[in-house]
């Protein structure tokens, strides 16, 4: 959901757009009109709640903070000088309310002027037949430091403690709502006259394989195809979660390479016994532990009949004949072309001829705005020039990469956008001390989305399981959704990505650079001079975020 307000005169004006669990507000005020500005403060009403001022993590020169509990100093003492500023705080379907206020005066004295007030609802329902869910993710956030400082103790005591023996409060916090979507969606299939058809590379999750033992305990018609490759550990995983789903419910996908899809497609039994999908579950979300509380990740619920027949016609293609990878391969090269026509477009692998890199890389040269993109792992050289443009573009690039690359860095091009995964192991001014205990590996992001000219009202997005890698086209089992035009799933996944980037991009540079301390607020209206600068890149976002 997106809203503009602007004054009659639309010299000052605010853009909300609304995700799933939150907010992305963008300002604009006329070159005139900016002499002196200090910043932005916010006041936030969520729901039913009162008018409440957001908090800025930076303040003036030698000045503590007021809300030292928080490292914080409400907006209003200590403006935003940004012309961007996200609330990612807010739960989904709810309304918010903002009034955005000019602040102008001097540090000691800050002085309000106009205001805008703008009215948004998160993941408003629209359009109904999708959903969007994000993890938290990022347990090494200052936000879980803060909220749950009882459980490093407990974690130090205990670093192999599984995470659902963690308390309860926590756990729910870091997969904020995700693992609950997954449950319902299960649940969803009430008794013998449902279908569920899952396929899925990490099966180990206890709470899922409680639910799909359940579900097929009622009745539910439950298949399930997995991973599985000769001397495998994850194999073996999977085979112990499987156990009380009886061998004509389960076939192992006998590959060299991986069977990497992640999806549940939700049906119901005609009378002549064939199963009829209603709607499918995918996205990035292994149903591990890592996966769902810990690493970056979404799950996409499509209730959309045709999007879950290609899903189920790819299943029953290689349920028919496990082991034969060739024979897959074959079949989606033929039924399954990719069709840049169509809004709504599910797309699998394996494939000869790279031809889903091939419109992946179309998609991010078409962006002559903006780019969004969170990688994973290793990309090829194409994919790479593609994301990183032309030299001295004007499309404003952020991006997000859990493995380093040739385009990692500030110095990567002048967008100086690009981060990469890192963490203050030793903390910095202002700011409490990061740590990892419990996580297992370096994977701290496994989000796979591409969003193109997310500002504009013709967006594409890119999300699923695939890699954006050679191995992800032809040798690995795959599936995406290419989403075109659809703006509410664009702020879904966009805002996401953001959060993920601001997130991160804070560690690396501070990493990088070997900041001591947070950079204090400037004094003056100096700090909006690059916003003002003809074709500089934050001028071009100031203007495209706002809707300019």
């Amino acid at each position: 959901m997106r809203k503009l307000k602007t004054n009659s005169q639309d010299d000052f004006r605010v853009k909300a757009y609304a995700g799933t669990n939150g907010v992305l507000l963008a300002f604009d005020l006329a070159e005139s009109r900016r002499q002196g500005l200090l910043g932005f403060a916010i006041e936030q009403k969520e729901g039913a709640k009162k008018w409440q001022w957001l908090l800025n993590s930076l303040t003036f020169p030698d000045r503590a903070h007021t809300l030292p509990k928080w490292n914080a100093t409400p907006s209003n003492i200590a403006p935003i000088q940004k012309f961007r500023w996200a609330d990612y705080s807010i739960e989904a379907n709810t309304t918010c309310k903002y009034r955005v206020h000019l602040v102008y005066g001097t540090p000691d004295a800050p002085v309000l002027g106009e205001s805008l007030e703008v009215a948004v609802t998160t993941d408003d329902g629209k359009p109904k037949d999708h959903r969007v869910i994000f993890n938290r993710a990022v347990a090494a956030s200052q936000s879980f430091g803060r909220q749950f400082p009882k459980l490093d103790t407990l974690l130090s005591a205990n670093k192999d403690l599984p995470i659902e023996e963690w308390p309860a409060k926590p756990r729910d916090w870091l997969q904020h709502g995700l693992l609950d979507q997954i449950l319902s969606f299960i649940e969803r299939a009430k008794n013998d006259k449902w279908t569920l058809d899952i396929a899925i590379y990490e099966y180990e999750l206890k709470a899922i394989v409680d639910a799909v033992n359940a579900a097929h305990k009622r009745g539910v018609h439950v298949r399930v195809l997995y991973h599985a490759k000769a001397g495998d550990e994850q194999t073996e995983q999977n085979e112990a979660s499987l156990k009380k789903i009886p061998a004509a419910k389960k076939r192992a996908r006998e590959t060299q390479k991986i069977f990497h899809d992640k999806f549940i497609v939700l049906g119901k039994v005609n009378a002549a016994g064939d199963h009829v999908p209603r709607a499918v579950l995918c996205g990035s979300t292994n149903f591990t532990e890592n996966g769902v509380y810990r690493q970056a990740n979404v799950v996409h619920v499509a209730d959309d009949k045709s999007i879950a027949a290609s899903y189920l016609q790819l299943f029953d293609v290689i349920w028919d004949d496990p082991a034969d990878v060739a024979a897959t391969r074959k079949w989606v090269g033929t039924n399954n072309p990719m069709d840049p026509t169509q809004a709504l477009f599910a797309g699998f692998s394996p494939r000869l001829g790279g031809a889903d890199l091939a419109e992946f890389i179309n998609v991010i040269n078409s962006a002559d705005k903006d780019l969004l993109f969170a990688t994973v792992f290793k990309l090829p050289e194409a994919i790479l020039d593609a994301l990183l443009g032309t030299e001295n573009d004007d499309v404003l690039r952020y991006g997000i990469q859990n493995t380093a690359s040739r385009i990692t860095g500030f110095h990567a091009d002048r967008t100086a956008e690009f981060a990469a995964t890192a963490l203050l192991s030793k903390g910095l001014e202002g700011w409490v001390k990061e740590g990892l205990k419990g996580q297992r590996g370096n994977l701290l992001v496994h989000l796979k989305a591409i969003v193109a000219n997310f500002t504009t009202d013709a967006p594409v997005v890119i999300s699923g399981s695939h890699n954006f890698s050679a191995a992800a086209s032809n040798g690995n089992d795959e599936n995406y959704l290419i989403i075109r035009g659809d703006t509410d799933l664009a702020d879904r996944y966009g805002l996401e990505i953001l959060r993920f980037y601001e997130h991160y991009r804070f560690r690396y540079y501070a990493k990088l650079l070997k900041l001591k301390q947070a950079r204090p607020l400037a004094i003056d209206g100096s700090w909006a001079d690059a916003y003002y600068t003809d074709s500089s890149l934050k001028a071009l976002s100031r203007l495209r975020f706002s809707g300019r």
